[in-house]
């Protein structure tokens, strides 16, 4: 596997939605490994190291055997892994509706234009607004 056709992913599950317009609903997260920013709020830096690398199939059918609506793609930050696009446009693919939440720090110009995007700008007291 080549960091083109795999991810290093930190954890797959299902819960609710708490964010954005599709909170509430059964979503299925992935959440991938590694983040280049460091705010001084983060929830997850469990996920910043570690994770297993699985090939984009793999995680497909993780994630769709969930049998949620929703797929979302989270972090840390996904953008830094090449084959996060490839897994967007697989999940869309599948028909799953799919949201990405990244920190906008990353160009988000190869999203499948099927894909919502969460934009989580850091604010001043993240230590890293300049970033934005």
């Amino acid at each position: 596997m080549t960091k083109e056709d795999s991810l290093v992913v930190h954890e797959i599950y299902a819960s609710i939605q708490g964010e954005s317009t599709f909170a509430g609903l059964p979503c299925a997260f992935v959440r991938l490994t590694g983040c280049n920013l460091r705010c001084s709020w983060c929830d997850t830096p469990q996920a910043f190291h570690g994770g297993t690398r699985m090939g984009v199939d793999a995680v497909v059918a993780q994630a769709l055997a969930l049998g949620t609506p929703l797929v979302e793609l989270t972090g840390g930050e996904p953008l830094l892994q090449p084959a996060a696009l490839p897994l967007l446009t697989a999940l869309a693919d599948a028909g799953k509706t799919v949201l990405l939440e990244t920190s906008g720090e990353r160009d988000i110009g190869g999203v499948d234009p099927r894909v919502h995007r969460i934009m989580d700008l850091k604010a001043p007291g993240s230590g890293e607004s300049h970033r934005n």
